[in-house]
């Protein structure tokens, strides 16, 4: 008799054992838990630590809530104005619900991915490749706002979204080249020519400053003198006074003048000048016939 009763009690301890090891669960601290009995949902969400369920009837679903990163794939598109440009992104989300990301839908990431490629090809059908260029914030802000409206309905809020990489025909490439290219060159001619205008209204002034002292002009042609014999060359300088060539330009002005008066006059004489200018014929005075005679 005692022998089955220990037998017996051997059987309930191991049916014991077998029941605790297949019924007990154990829920890490970043997961939660939701118990489905015959397939409806039983009790609140099981929070982390050790519980229990009933084998055979109750079915644990975990549910991670922590941040999930997930690569959205590239994706191909035209841009408004008619670029064809491949994009990729990265997306991060998290479950706030347990219970709307096991009962709402299948399966929230894949349907996070799905949601995710789709709004990417929208908004690069309503952006410009400037806008996806350059203002990258703007279109994150959008695609979050997209993603995050249904989002919100599985139980999964959108954490963060980001646009990774741009690619571009090599066309377009080369054709952008161009154009940073061209706008440098503007830009450097600009700057060129500014500097140009403020060189030269400072030599205007240094000009003025100049003619009112003489002695100025000689200071700086002996600096400059200095400063080309500074360097170690076979090259000789010769100080020539500007004035001299202003006299002697004077000078060649005053020849020519000078040269080109007679010919002028010669060329402005007429044959009725000439007769008027000739002296009248002078004849014998009569007085000494005169005197002859008597």
């Amino acid at each position: 008799m005692l022998q089955e009763l220990m037998t017996a009690l051997a059987l309930v301890g191991t049916g014991a054992v077998v029941y605790a090891a297949a019924a007990a669960r154990v829920i890490r601290q970043y997961e939660r838990g939701v118990v489905l009995r015959f397939g409806r949902l039983t009790g609140s969400v099981r929070g982390p630590g050790f519980t229990l369920i009933v084998p055979g009837i109750d079915r644990l679903h975990k549910v991670n809530m922590q941040i999930v990163t997930m690569p959205v794939p590239a994706q191909d598109g035209i841009t408004r104005d008619n670029v064809t440009v491949r994009v990729d992104a990265v997306i991060y989300f998290k479950v706030v619900d347990p219970v709307d990301a096991i009962i709402r839908v299948e399966d929230y990431r894949f349907a996070v991915s799905q949601m995710a490629q789709t709004s990417l090809r929208s908004i690069l059908g309503k952006s410009n490749l400037d806008e996806l260029l350059s203002n990258r914030e703007k279109l994150n802000q959008g695609l979050e706002l997209m993603m995050d409206s249904p989002a919100v309905e599985w139980g999964v809020t959108i954490d963060r979204v980001e646009i990774k990489d741009v690619s571009l025909p090599e066309g377009m490439k080369r054709s952008m080249a161009r154009q940073a290219e061209a706008d440098r060159e503007r830009r450097s001619r600009l700057i060129n020519a500014d500097a140009e205008l403020q060189a030269s209204k400072k030599l205007a002034q240094a000009a003025a400053v100049m003619s009112e002292q003489p002695a100025a002009l000689q200071l700086r042609l002996l600096q400059t003198v200095v400063a080309v014999a500074a360097e170690k060359n076979s090259t000789l300088v010769l100080p020539f006074p500007v004035e001299l060539l202003r006299f002697l330009e004077r000078a060649g002005d005053h020849r020519e003048d000078q040269a080109a008066t007679p010919s002028s006059q010669a060329a402005t004489e007429t044959p009725s000048t000439r007769a008027e200018e000739a002296p009248a014929p002078r004849f014998p005075s009569p007085v000494p016939e005169a005197v002859g005679r008597s």
